[in-house]
């Protein structure tokens, strides 16, 4: 038998709470973190508008010490600290003493692009000819593996601690790739989670391709409309996701608290093959990743009582939609619970997955059902397929029981898990 997989612990650095406690009290009480931003506006961007962490100068001194702080200039290495160390210690578990690391615990936490301020600042000084003036922590602020490099050295993990990138499949993809090492025996507890940088270098792309909303710049937390008929693109988001996996037996053994169970999961890309390409998933490619994942975790199609969608307020959601009911054979009232998140914190890119997964493994512990913002207009061709009742536009009492947790990225990558609720 493979061995059974738990959450013990989870934190967060995001848009509208950095903490589990705000956090959730955002989540439940519908608290956007969207909010208008000066410096867009300054550089003529078409959407200014954006999701990003408020972070007190002082919150951040708590985790780095004075002399990692000396020239730290990569807001996503914050947040990923911010969330991974919160995690760490809500499971319970100590730090590792100098002399020797935890040979039994290991890291995987994914960015998309790390460090683009840090980058900026480098190629000034270098064209300035001042490249002694860049820094002894130029390069590990401006690695991808960056983040976990910090983490691994906070926490003194000693098994695999690596970097996983998957453009906005790379949350999700990093809880599989963690909880595969785990089942395998490979390792006994996997700190997982993703973070992406903030700002206009990061957003600026994005603005370019004109597929943000540009006619909410005077009222920000209207932007994000998932499923909703008037959604006119995603609005960038920023921050960090992060969750603590271990085997059934380890958290049984120490008495930690359980969220939820890790079932299982599947990962694919639809190869940028029929209607799939750079940008749009192949929807052959999304349905199959769901099928293979209820497949991997043993778990019916009749069993998934809730979704939480990609879901990222664009054209594409009626498509989603229609791509869950096909790959589960179910629609009108029997469809499942569907919520997405982006409407409180807009898309958070590389950390959208596990920002997400943390807001969606919440639900299980209070007992409810986080409503979906801005989507009262739901969109007609989804309510063809999905019975307005079970897209909730407001928090409501309810117990999940097997939650479906997916994220399609750019390059046509998917990744779907598989949580459920807790019974020994």
């Amino acid at each position: 038998m493979r061995k059974r997989v738990v959450i013990t612990g989870l934190g967060v650095c995001a848009p509208n709470g950095v903490g589990l406690t705000d956090f959730t009290y955002a989540m439940q009480h519908g608290k956007s973190g969207i909010r208008f931003q000066p410096k867009l506006k300054e550089l003529e961007f078409g959407c200014q508008i954006a999701g990003e962490p408020l972070i007190k100068d002082n919150l951040v001194e708590q985790y780095f010490t004075p002399l990692q702080l000396r020239g730290l200039n990569a807001s996503g290495i914050v947040y990923g600290v911010i969330a991974g160390t919160d995690a760490w210690k809500d499971a319970g578990l100590p730090i590792s003493p100098k002399e020797s690391p935890d040979w039994e615990s290991g890291i995987i936490f994914g960015t998309g692009i790390l460090g683009v301020d840090k980058f900026r600042e480098s190629i000034h000084l270098v064209d300035d000819k001042s490249v002694r003036r860049l820094g002894s922590t130029t390069v590990l602020q401006t690695m991808a593996s960056g983040i976990s490099a910090y983490l691994g050295g906070i926490l003194g993990c000693g098994n695999q601690v690596t970097t996983n990138s998957s453009a906005c499949t790379t949350g999700t993809e990093g809880i599989l790739m963690a909880y595969e090492r785990i089942v395998s025996g490979k390792a006994k507890r996997i700190l997982t989670g993703s973070c992406s940088d903030s700002g206009p270098y990061v957003w600026g792309g994005f603005d370019a391709m004109r597929i943000l909303p540009r006619q909410y710049n005077e009222n920000p937390p209207a932007a994000s409309r998932p499923m909703s008929a008037t959604a006119s693109g995603f609005v960038p988001g920023s921050g960090a996701g992060a969750l603590v996996l271990e085997s059934l037996e380890c958290a049984l053994e120490r008495g930690a608290k359980i969220y939820a169970e890790v079932l299982g999961g599947a990962v694919n890309s639809g190869g940028q093959r029929g209607e799939g390409s750079m940008t749009a998933p192949n929807s052959e490619g999304v349905q199959r990743c769901i099928v293979d994942a209820l497949e991997n975790a043993g778990i019916s199609k009749s069993e998934v009582d809730v979704i939480n969608g990609h879901l990222t307020a664009t054209a594409k959601d009626t498509v989603e939609i229609k791509n869950w009911s096909e790959a589960l054979d179910r629609q009108g009232t029997d469809f499942p619970f569907v919520n997405s998140f982006k409407g409180h914190f807009g898309h958070c890119l590389a950390a959208a997955g596990s920002i997400e997964s943390v807001a969606s493994l919440l639900q299980f512990g209070k007992k409810e059902l986080f409503g979906n913002l801005n989507c009262q207009d739901l969109h007609p061709e989804i309510v063809k397929i999905v019975d307005a009742s079970r897209i909730p536009q407001k928090t409501r009492a309810y117990r999940p029981r097997i939650l479906a947790k997916a994220s399609f990225g750019f390059g046509d990558v998917n990744a779907c898990v598989i949580f459920g609720a807790f019974n020994d």
